[in-house]
Parts: structure tokens; sequence; C-alpha cells
């Protein structure tokens, strides 16, 4: 009996584990890029899809994601999700490795879709495009078509989005950071834009702190990234985290980021600012401190 209850536990640790986003190497993908459990999805633009991309990627526009509602863009939600992963020619036995040509700024938007339907195997190209081009590899021009695939979700949740009523000064839980990653001038606000400037309490860090540059568009360091999580009192793994922007685009990017710091209680405001500012009586705070 205790030896079935230690292997339940381990199973149990192992989902857990799987489910969370990883981080995948250009050297990595290069040797599993044929293995038939590996789908690549290539989130650059169109454009730039169609210039050139890692073999067999297939291409995976951001904006299919998402829709418009009262010009606030959302999730597609769950079932489209679905649908769509299927058409693509993903499966529940597929790992994932998505990549763009901006350090993940689209292809974390998806695993974070991902992340909510518990999907297996997930992961995030570190460098993506950039730095698979840097180092030479081989690029194609040809694009693949998907074998459509039924694609049935394990679990379908929403515990990692969060609602406005989790974000509101008035409502928010007291333990709950709110971590705003615009840039400056967005959290500072205009002077002549009432609806501007940042939720009250909201703290700062711009998303592409995350990024190293001149390695390849690369995730820093875990050090390097905790320093910087310590410097905005973020480090107690434990601690409730919302992460928002203007469209929650920036802040998937941010999302992944606390996830491969180990951060377990993180939540993307979907809406993000595009739905916050139009309520008018939501108080809104400028200048650079939360």
């Amino acid at each position: 009996m205790y030896k079935f209850i230690f292997c339940v536990t381990l199973l149990t640790q192992f989902n857990i584990v799987w489910a969370a986003p990883d981080l995948v190497s250009t050297d990595w993908l290069a040797k599993n890029l044929k293995h038939e459990n590996v789908v690549v999805i290539d989130m650059s633009d169109s454009l730039q899809y169609q210039r050139f991309h890692i073999p067999g990627a297939i291409h995976l526009p951001y904006q299919y994601l998402n829709q418009s509602k009262r010009r606030v863009s959302l999730s597609i939600g769950p079932k489209n999700i679905i649908k769509l992963l299927g058409q693509t020619g993903i499966s529940q036995d597929s790992h994932v490795v998505a990549y763009d040509d901006t350090g993940g700024l689209h292809a974390s938007r998806l695993l974070w879709e991902l992340e909510q339907l518990d999907h297996p195997k997930m992961s995030l190209l570190n460098g993506g495009l950039v730095k698979w081009i840097r180092e030479g590899r081989k690029i194609s021009f040809q694009a693949p078509l998907p074998k459509a695939k039924k694609y049935q979700a394990k679990n379908i949740s929403t515990s990692l989005t969060a609602s406005l009523k989790e974000v509101a000064p008035e409502t928010r839980d007291p333990n709950t950071i709110l971590l705003d990653v615009r840039s400056p001038e967005e959290y500072r606000g205009h002077p002549k834009h009432p609806r501007s400037g940042h939720v009250p309490g909201a703290r700062f860090w711009q998303w592409d702190q995350a990024l190293d540059i001149e390695k390849g568009f690369v995730l820093q360091s875990p050090s390097t990234l905790k320093k910087e999580m310590k410097q905005i009192g973020i480090t107690n793994p434990e601690q409730p985290v919302i992460v928002y922007c203007r469209s929650g685009h920036r802040a998937s990017h941010t999302y992944f980021t606390l996830r491969q710091l180990g951060f377990k209680n993180v939540k993307l405001y979907d809406g993000s600012m595009k739905e916050y500012e139009k309520i008018k009586t939501q108080p809104l705070t400028k200048g650079m401190q939360p």
C-alpha cells in the first residue's frame, strides 16, 4: 500500500512539473527537430515566416489567439483554443515548442493557453529565431501543411486568469502583488490624459528586462532575474502575483518568466489596462510610485 501511494505521489509530481512550461535551447531543438512528437510553432509575424523559418515549423499568428470585445483584447477561450490546436496539428501527446523573433513575446502567450489546458509538454525556444539564425543553423522557406488532429484537453481551467475583481484596489487580496510590465511612460501616465497611469499599488518592472539582447534575445540567467524580482519585493515562490500590461500581450512573457523562476501562484490579467481604464469608477495613479 505504501509503495502504491509513493508511486501515485511521484506521478502527481511529474504531471505538475510537465504542466508548467519550460525552456529549451537551440541545441536541444536541433537534436529533436525530427522527433515524431515534437511540434514546432512559429509565432513570428507572417512576413518573417514567409521569408524563412526553422525547418518544419508551423506558423501560428499571435492574433489567432485573441479576440476583441468592446476594444478589449481577450483570449478566444478554451473551446476555440482547443479547436485551433487541432487544426495546427497539435494533440495531447505533442511536445509543443514555440518560438518567435521577439524573444518569446508572442510565443509565451500560446504557452499560457496550453498551461490552462494542463498540456503535458510545452516549451519556449530560448532566443527563438534570432539565436537560431545567429548560430548559422538551417532554415526553410517551405511552409508545411499541418495534419489536423483531435485535441482532447486533460483539464480546462481559468485559474491562471485574473479577473477585474482580483485586480481592483477595493476587492484585491492584500497579499497579492500586482505587477505592471509596460513601459515607464505608460506606467507613469500622461498629465493631460485623466485615464492614464497604473492601477494603484501596482509595482513596475518592464517586461523586456527579462531578455539578454546581446546574447540573442535569450532569457537572462535565473540569478539575474531573481535579483531583479528581489528589487521589487517578489521573493516568495508561494506569493500570489498578478501581471498585466496594455492588452495581456507583454504580460504573458512576464508570466512565463516568473514561472521559470519557480513562482507557483502567478496569474495573467487578460483584459489588462484596456479593460481597467474603461471603467471610470476604477482609480488610477500617476507617477513612478506604486
